[in-house]
């Protein structure tokens, strides 16, 4: 083992982990606290409405992912100005995403709140979740696009502390807005609204101190540098964006099985997914920087040290939060069920135990396709992430449901990650056999 390299990657990983442990916590603390004070109609309009906000981080990332991958080689090969017209680049392609979802949110809230299956009481609420998310949107988009960078600029601890505090701030602020000053959805949403902002001021210190190795040049638009930042950013975009739409799917899917009790349920089941998912975001994330770096440099050997330490890593967690749930899947589903609902607590228990055997195959697929996109190999990061996010997930969601009804939903996600991780290795492995046979 190489010593130094494992260090590195120790650092970066363990940051980023804490770090996407944080913001994941944005929506779990949406998810509890709304579950306390609102009840399961605030749940089913927190998880009809939550979809968006997986669009909007999954754009900050792909810009963030894209043009930090390519911000890292570019530093590695001492191309400091064209490293600095990548981060104006990005810079441009977020005031046009920012714009989008803004107007959005300003004119068809109540519309996206309808196509998402919300009714009555809980169109309401929906509506007022997504407005309010969506003007938030010019923040998240700028806290993660800002957050890559520091990372890949050498500071992995402030974007770290940046993470966890903007996600502390949401817990904080939830209970404040929910309880005390009872503001109902709308205190939920506008306390992670605020999280980004307090993220991007404690990153502040890295450019007040003029630490930052990167800064916005006069530039226009290029048309190759816009490309190549989405190219490698599209597998993160892909992965998020997914997540929302599989929730889609599945909701409409419950509504007609087991009506809003059963989008509640899944309400529960999706928002801790959420949370795992973002464990190996953060591990993916992490090596991210060392991995396009050394790629730069043309350090093969480093290369394939660092994503054993990663897959290393990512098995142990996957059966550690397996293990957890397994063991307190009653606890769990009952910490969201402040009414008692007996029909929410058998659902969610069941959802629980088969959804999550998809642990260690889903941490194959995220850290293998960052793998891919940080060599600049965006062509199997993007089949990896279409397969799960896209064309096997949702086929599979529909055909099993109506053969097993709600055991089919909840195996959908693991048997959709199980065929992924066969072909994602066997990606790998090619990938491997070309490189050393180009390098002879």
């Amino acid at each position: 083992m190489n010593t130094s390299t494992f260090r590195e990657f120790a650092r970066y990983a363990s940051l980023n982990v804490l770090g996407m442990l944080g913001m994941s916590c944005y929506i779990l603390a949406d998810t509890f606290f709304i579950s306390q004070a609102l009840g399961p109609d605030g749940l089913t309009a927190l998880n009809l409405a939550i979809p968006i906000y997986s669009f909007i981080h999954g754009c900050g990332l792909m810009l963030g992912m894209g043009g930090g991958t390519r911000f890292s080689i570019l530093k590695s090969q001492r191309e400091h100005q064209q490293a600095n017209r990548v981060f104006t680049n990005v810079l441009y392609l977020a005031a046009v995403f920012a714009t989008l979802f803004v107007l959005t949110g300003l004119f068809g809230a109540d519309g996206l709140s309808v196509l998402f299956g919300a009714q009555g009481a809980v169109r309401s609420m929906s509506t007022i979740y997504l407005r309010v998310i969506l003007l938030f949107a010019p923040a998240f988009l700028a806290n993660n696009v800002l957050l890559c960078f520091v990372r890949n600029d050498g500071a992995p601890h402030l974007s770290m502390a940046a993470m966890i505090g903007g996600s502390l701030s949401n817990v904080v602020l939830d209970w404040v807005f929910l309880f005390p000053c009872a503001m109902g959805i709308f205190g939920a949403v506008f306390a992670t609204g605020l999280a980004p902002i307090i993220s991007m001021m404690i990153l502040s210190p890295h450019f007040f101190r003029k630490k930052n190795q990167f800064r916005p040049v006069p530039c226009a638009p290029s048309g190759k540098a816009v490309w190549r930042i989405v190219a490698s950013g599209v597998p993160s975009l892909v992965t998020e964006v997914s997540s929302g739409i599989v929730i889609i799917v599945f909701n409409g899917l419950i509504m007609n099985m087991e009506g809003n009790i059963g989008v509640a349920a899944y309400g529960v089941i999706a928002n801790l997914s959420l949370v795992v998912i973002a464990i190996y975001t953060g591990i993916a994330q992490g090596i991210q920087p060392i991995l396009s770096r050394n790629y730069g440099m043309g350090n093969q050997k480093s290369l394939l040290e660092i994503l054993r330490y990663a897959m290393i890593s990512m098995l142990g967690i996957s059966f550690l939060v397996y293990g957890a749930v397994w063991m307190f899947a009653p606890q769990i589903s009952a910490a969201f069920n402040s009414q008692g609902d007996p029909t929410l607590q058998a659902i969610a228990t069941n959802g629980l135990k088969l959804y999550f055997i998809a642990c260690p195959f889903a941490g194959c697929n995220v850290v293998l396709s960052m793998y891919f996109t940080s060599i600049e190999r965006p062509l199997p990061a993007h089949v990896i992430s279409l397969l799960r996010g896209f064309f096997l997930i949702i086929p599979l969601a529909v055909l099993l449901s109506a053969v097993w009804k709600m055991t089919g939903i909840w195996c959908a996600f693991p048997v959709t990650e199980f065929l992924v991780s066969l072909l994602s290795i066997w990606l790998f492995f090619t990938a491997v056999r070309h490189t050393k046979t180009a390098s002879r």
